[in-house]
């Protein structure tokens, strides 16, 4: 990923923040076939490990748990807000007319070794962990436990777990740091007036 210093995301803690905020992360792996990609939501444990550990679980029925060897080095994409830019919202534009549109974006690139998991017990595990997060927010919270039973073991025999431990953790925050202070601003105040705050925020943030 080319990384001028100024768009250089080193902070941990803004790191962490884009993987829990944008969990589904795209594992870029290479087996016998070539360079392939999934996308699967992941969970990110920051204690475990030199740089913290991501746990997901695939369909049975997916080659990637087999045609990726364990150990084998990956790399998982997180992307954070993003958007067009148009030259038209820097301020300055209108002086000198020497300015073009862009994007702007956020990503996080984790490096790793991965590791497969086909045993039950790691399986439920992720699953209890991914349904807690993801339905904390719902009135009345899905579990396992909803389900019968049988029908829970059969649906979990067919899904694999995975495990990356990350060694790197890359960042890129390219948020208009390197524009005039007005130009940013404007840009962002721009983008709250068409509904895209999230990335106003991040911007002015910058």
């Amino acid at each position: 990923m080319y990384l001028p210093e100024h768009f250089a995301e080193g902070r941990t803690d803004a790191l962490h923040r884009v993987i829990h905020d944008h969990p589904l992360g795209m594992l870029v792996h290479h087996g016998d076939d070539g360079l392939d990609a999934e996308h699967l939501p992941f969970l990110f444990d920051a204690e475990v490990g030199p740089h913290g550990t991501l746990r997901a679980h695939v369909a049975r029925a997916n080659p990637v748990w087999q045609r990726v060897a364990d150990g084998a080095e990956v790399m998982v994409v997180f992307r954070g807000v993003d958007g067009y830019i148009s030259p038209s919202w820097y301020p300055s534009k209108h002086e000198a007319h020497r300015q073009v549109p862009t994007w702007n974006y956020v990503v996080v690139h984790a490096h790793g070794l991965l590791t497969v998991h086909d045993d039950e017990r790691y399986v439920r595990g992720v699953v209890a962990r991914l349904t807690r997060r993801f339905e904390a927010d719902e009135p009345r919270p899905w579990a396992m436990g909803d389900s019968a039973p049988e029908y829970i073991d059969m649906m979990l025999r067919n899904i694999v777990g995975i495990e990356i431990t990350v060694r790197k953790l890359v960042g890129k925050a390219k948020l208009g740091q390197n524009k005039e202070p007005r130009d940013r601003l404007g840009a962002a105040d721009a983008l709250d007036a068409r509904g895209h705050a999230a990335l106003a925020r991040a911007m002015r943030q910058a």
